[in-house]
């Protein structure tokens, strides 16, 4: 059945404030939908069900606000949910089959290049203090503070998860004369040749790797899989880049090693909680490049979250939901 009721939207977490230019709302709107976009993180899980209780449906912009079962109970008005991108764990999927509330997802863009892009930038800011050696000429400074930075050529990089992504950051480095080592769980010497990398020990990585970049997916095997064991293993000096998820490094023991320097720098893009709390302490290290999760923040990307959220918006009014993970709670509703 087509939705003809007023329909109240949610777009969540437009922190550029531009889901409103991405897309041609007004013809939701023509539609009777009105829509709110948020600017900022909703907060705590109260102060989200308390927002968010009046909506019909809500628009995630992907992990930035979780939607556990929790909330998911307390929101009762809850219909529709579209999720840019393919998947996120921080949604709880069941619940919504359970409530009959189907969530349709939209397409990803070139995001594979956008992340590991946005990698290498890390990679290449933290080998050479580009961050830091902007801040001193801005505040009058020339060379003075400055640590050597780490010439490429000839390094050794270490990869921790060689996928899509993985082996475009194994291509960049035989770009620039690196020699590439990668490890994962299910990881063959096959596929890393395939991927332009030589199959090593997780321990052999780790200790000979001059540059390690992580490019693996948050689950219950690699959450905390790199600890203070893992870190100290690692060369002194070494850089360790993280554009994946922030869980999977423990953070006390990566603020601990970039403390003592036995971490030469670091480049991240990921953290255990998102947005980084104000003075947070890896804001008061010098030797780390912080970027606030900008791996899929790209135009292009964008266009194509919220153009199909459009499109899935609409053909939930129309009673034809598309593009649904969930298909078993249709009709429960």
């Amino acid at each position: 059945m087509p939705v003809t009721d007023p329909v109240k939207l949610a777009i969540l977490d437009d922190y550029q404030k531009l889901a409103l230019g991405y897309a041609d709302w007004d013809k939701a709107r023509a539609r009777g939908v009105e829509i709110t976009a948020f600017d900022h993180h909703l907060g705590t899980l109260d102060q989200a069900a308390a927002v968010l209780a009046p909506f019909d449906a809500v628009l995630l912009m992907r992990e930035r606000q979780a939607m556990p079962k929790a909330l998911i109970d307390r929101l009762p008005n809850l219909k529709f949910m579209i999720l840019t991108g393919a998947r996120a764990p921080s949604l709880d999927l069941a619940a919504c089959t359970a409530r009959g509330i189907p969530v349709s997802n939209t397409g990803t863009g070139p995001s594979q290049s956008s992340t590991s892009e946005l990698a290498w930038t890390l990679l290449m800011d933290a080998a050479r203090h580009v961050t830091r050696a902007d801040r001193l000429v801005r505040a009058g400074g020339w060379h003075g503070g400055l640590e050597m930075g780490t010439i490429l050529a000839g390094r050794r990089l270490g990869i921790l998860g060689l996928g899509k992504l993985g082996a475009k950051m194994a291509h960049y480095a035989k770009a620039f004369d690196m020699e590439v080592v990668a490890w994962s769980q299910n990881l063959t010497p096959e596929k890393a040749r395939e991927g332009g990398a030589t199959l090593v020990s997780k321990d052999e990585l780790l200790s000979t790797s001059d540059v390690i970049t992580i490019h693996l997916v948050l689950s219950d095997r690699t959450r905390g899989l790199i600890g203070a064991p893992e870190l100290a293993r690692m060369k002194k000096g070494a850089v360790l880049v993280n554009s994946s998820r922030g869980p999977i490094v423990n953070e006390a023991a990566l603020i601990e090693a970039l403390r003592t320097r036995h971490l030469g720098a670091a480049g991240l893009d990921v953290y255990d909680i998102e947005p980084l709390p104000p003075g947070h302490p890896l804001t008061t290290l010098d030797n780390v490049v912080l970027t606030p999760h900008l791996g899929y923040v790209a135009d292009s990307i964008f266009r194509t979250f919220y153009r199909d959220s459009l499109e899935n918006l609409l053909a939930w009014l129309d009673g034809k939901p598309i593009r649904v993970i969930n298909p078993e709670a249709m009709g429960k509703g």
